[in-house]
Formats: structure tokens, C-alpha cells, sequence
């Protein structure tokens, strides 16, 4: 619709969909009215649960099929599942145009297949990047690639620095985007042969999107010294799901230390501001929402395990990234 961002929503993905997509839509809505929301999904399962919201019906639309991939599915068999299924039509329905910018919690594998498929790439770019947010100890950082390429080359990775500068910039424009590759030290002769010509690469570049701060090591990653964080997807997915590993272990140790006795949960009772503030730090939701860069439109993958406020706030993302003007701010960097 005129003058609204319009988000093309696969309403069948993810756990506990739909409820969950129209739960976190609704939560976005009471936020936001610059958005319009194009639901692709079962409307037989869609209309009785969206009824039941606050959601001006005037903000959404249903677009009906009875067709989705499943969690289970590999990239192929949902590729092969054709045109039909919520996924691919809500993809198509911003190739065509028709929705600036598309989101899903479904099958990863299948996301990235059928964006790659249906969307063309940013000239002079050869791979797709998965960035995703992370908190630090002075504010977010984008890392990337979180996994859609295991190999890179150092053409990629210093692709990666500009497609992860110009989210940082879309998403903060406050911040200055300073890039560090992760790499097993900071020395310059360490690492192999790829990650030591990016940096050689990178430190010639004069560019004013972003600054080259080296390498970087995983134990400084939430520093914030950095907050474009660069790897292959090998890397990278190790690094996440090494981060969203710790900070599960940390917060199930620190429920247990504050509840093991009556003194502890008296503790509890006395830190209770301190703790909720930890424990939002932490919290996976405020940083759902991860973006597939390198496409010539934006493609938002949400966690499928997260709730209705995880899923909004990767509505929140998606409204960023469009007024924003992600997509041009890779191009003109890129080129």
C-alpha cells in the first residue's frame, strides 16, 4: 500500500505456526503503523486466530494456499515442493515487487535455496552473506556469514565487510562501522592463506562506509571494539552456536545458583533489578532475526524456535532494513 512498508509474511513457518506469526505481528502493529503485513499461509487456519487480534484490517492481507515446507524437509525436496507452498510465494511476491521485503521462520536450508532461486545477486557480488545481531559490552554488533557459505574466498569476505557495514549502518546509523575478521589470533601472519590476503586487502582499501581494525580472536568478540564481525560460514556458524551455547549454560547456572537455598533466593530478592537486566542482555529474542545479504532484495530468516516477541522484533528488523534503504546502501558500496 501507498506510503506503507509492506512485509511479505510466510505465515506457516517456524514452530507453533501460525499463532505465533499472528501473535507477533500483532505485538509489531501496536508499535508501528507504517507497515502493512502480507500474510501467505492457510487462511482456513489464518482467519480465526487473526480475528480474534487488534490488527486494523486495513493493515493485512491473506494470500491463501494449504501448501508449506516443513522443518524436516531438506533444500531440495522443498525446492522440488514448486510454487505453491507460503515460503516461495511470499519470496515471489517480492521478486514481482509487490512487498519490499520478505520474512520467514521456516526451514533455513529451504529459505536460502528459494531466495537464491527466485532473487537475483547484487552485481559484483558472488555469494549470498547470513549476518546476524549480537550484544556486546558497548552496543550490537553484525557478524557474518553465519553458515550459507562454508568456502570463501577473499573477494567474499571483503564483500562481507560492505554488505555488513551497510546493515550496521541500516539498522544504527549512529554508529561508525569498524570490521575485524575472525581469525585464530590478531597477528598478521596468522591464519591461512585466504584470511591473511583479506586482511593485506582490507588494510589498502580507502573507504569511507567503514574502518579496518584487523584481526579479531573469538574471546574478544563482545568486547565492542569491533562491530562488523567477518568469517566464512564455517566459522562463523561454530562461533553462534559456541555464543548461544554459553549464554544458555550461563543463564541455567545462574536460575540454579539463585535458587539453591533460602539464602540465595534472598539474594535474589535483594539483586532483582540487576538480575532482570542481566537476563534481558542475554535474551535471544531481542536479537532474532537474521538477514540474508547479497540478494537485490532483503530476506529475513527468524529464529523457527523463538515466540511471538522474538518474531516481532525480526518485524522490527525488516522495518529498518526498508526505510532504511538497505539494499541501495550495498549497491552504491559495492560498486
Amino acid at each position: 500500500m501507498k506510503n506503507l512498508i509492506t512485509i511479505a509474511v510466510d505465515a506457516m513457518g517456524g514452530d507453533n505456526a501460525p499463532q505465533k506469526i499472528i501473535d507477533g505481528i500483532d505485538l509489531h502493529a501496536k508499535n508501528s503503523k507504517n507497515v502493512y503485513y502480507k500474510l501467505f499461509g492457510d487462511k482456513d487456519i489464518i482467519d480465526p486466530i487473526i480475528n480474534k487480534k487488534s490488527i486494523d484490517k486495513n493493515l493485512f492481507e491473506i494470500v491463501h494456499t494449504n501448501e508449506k515446507i516443513k522443518g524436516e524437509d531438506s533444500a531440495f525436496t522443498a525446492a522440488k515442493k514448486g510454487k505453491n507452498t507460503s515460503m516461495w510465494l511470499a519470496i515471489d511476491s517480492v521478486k514481482k515487487k509487490l512487498s519490499d521485503i520478505v520474512i520467514s521462520a521456516g526451514n533455513t536450508g529451504a529459505l536460502l535455496v528459494i531466495a537464491k532461486l527466485n532473487l537475483r545477486m547484487i552485481e559484483n557480488i558472488d555469494k549470498p552473506a547470513l549476518s546476524g545481531l549480537w550484544p556486546s559490552k558497548k552496543g550490537m554488533s553484525v557478524v557474518l556469514d553465519l553458515g550459507a557459505n562454508i568456502e570463501c574466498n577473499d573477494k567474499n569476505l571483503i564483500d562481507f565487510a560492505i554488505m555488513g557495514s551497510s546493515l550496521l549502518k541500516s539498522l544504527f546509523p549512529e554508529e561508525k562501522p569498524k570490521v575485524a575478521l575472525l581469525n585464530i589470533g590478531s597477528e598478521e601472519i596468522k591464519g591461512n592463506e585466504v584470511i591473511k590476503t583479506t586482511y593485506q586487502k582490507l588494510n589498502q582499501i580507502i573507504n569511507e562506509d567503514f574502518e579496518f581494525k584487523g584481526f579479531i580472536e573469538g574471546n574478544n568478540l563482545m568486547n565492542g571494539d569491533v562491530n562488523v564481525i567477518v568469517a566464512d560460514g564455517f566459522t562463523g556458524n561454530v562461533a553462534l552456536k559456541t555464543a548461544e551455547g554459553t549464554a544458555n549454560f550461563i543463564t541455567s547456572e545462574l536460575k540454579q545458583a539463585m535458587t539453591s537455598s533460602i539464602l540465595s533466593k534472598i539474594g535474589s530478592l535483594i539483586s532483582v533489578n540487576s538480575l532482570k537486566k542481566f537476563k534481558k542482555k542475554l535474551d535471544p529474542r531481542l536479537y532474532n532475526g537474521a538477514i540474508l545479504l547479497g540478494l537485490d532484495s532483503p530476506v529475513i530468516k527468524s529464529h523457527g524456535g523463538t515466540d511471538y516477541i522474538g518474531f516481532a522484533n525480526s518485524l522490527a528488523v525488516c522495518e529498518k532494513i526498508v526505510k532504511n534503504n538497505l539494499i541501495d546502501k550495498i549497491k552504491n558500496s559495492i560498486n
